[in-house]
């Protein structure tokens, strides 16, 4: 695990350089508003989940495969209304402004487009905690023996994770960005879309035994026009 050190002169070093490259792809790359291709984006794909056939963008220049380098925390390098569906997995709870997040895939998503973002699913924390559950948690980042310790392990990783995510958070946030039929979802199992949400994507999910049972999934859309 990168320790945070680290990251934080990554992120200043490199910040200035990756808004930039998100802009030059927001204004010359990025497809028009309102085109009638598929647009799919994959935020945070990381080291190991990138989406062959979506456009996948991240920050990680050195080792994860990307195909839009760019730092999450600022606009999202789209036109308005030139994307079909952003899909994110474990990344929005890393971020430090989460309504200005939501308001730019609201802004980037075509009319009737849609989201799936997911994160370590604080309400299930919460009941396994009260419950004294301490199995339900893992021992990673650090090897915790009580429950507390295990907790603030899940919720805040090493101070990496930045928020806890709960349904009833996400809803009020997605709600004020102006997103609209939201609906919690089984990781790697459900799905109101289907035709885009494919097995691959379901099987990606799958693939950590940890995350499945622990993460917290939402789909929701942005109205049509």
């Amino acid at each position: 695990m990168v320790t945070r050190k680290i990251k934080a002169t990554f992120y200043a070093m490199m910040s200035p350089l990756m808004k930039f490259n998100g802009w030059i792809h927001r204004q010359f790359r990025s497809p028009e508003s309102g085109n009638t291709k598929n647009i799919y984006v994959h935020l945070g794909p990381g080291q190991n989940n990138y989406f062959t056939g979506w456009i996948n963008v991240d920050a990680n220049l050195f080792t994860a495969k990307i195909d839009v380098w760019a730092d999450l925390r600022y606009k999202l390098p789209f036109k308005n209304n030139s994307v079909d569906i952003f899909y994110s997995h474990h990344v929005i709870e890393h971020l430090p402004d989460l309504p200005f997040h939501f308001r730019e895939m609201m802004r980037c998503l075509k009319p009737g487009g849609k989201i799936r973002i997911g994160g370590p699913n604080g309400d299930n924390a919460i009941k396994k905690f009260v419950e004294n559950d301490s199995a339900w948690f893992g021992d990673f980042p650090d090897n915790r023996k009580s429950i507390g310790g295990r907790f603030e392990n899940f919720v805040f990783c090493r101070q990496e994770h930045l928020t806890i995510l709960t349904y009833s958070y996400l809803e009020e946030l997605l709600s004020a960005a102006g997103f609209i039929q939201l609906n919690k979802c089984l990781p790697s199992k459900e799905t109101r879309f289907p035709s885009i949400i494919d097995e691959m994507v379901l099987s990606k999910e799958g693939e950590n035994d940890f995350q499945v049972p622990h993460t917290l999934l939402v789909e929701a859309e942005k109205a049509k026009i």
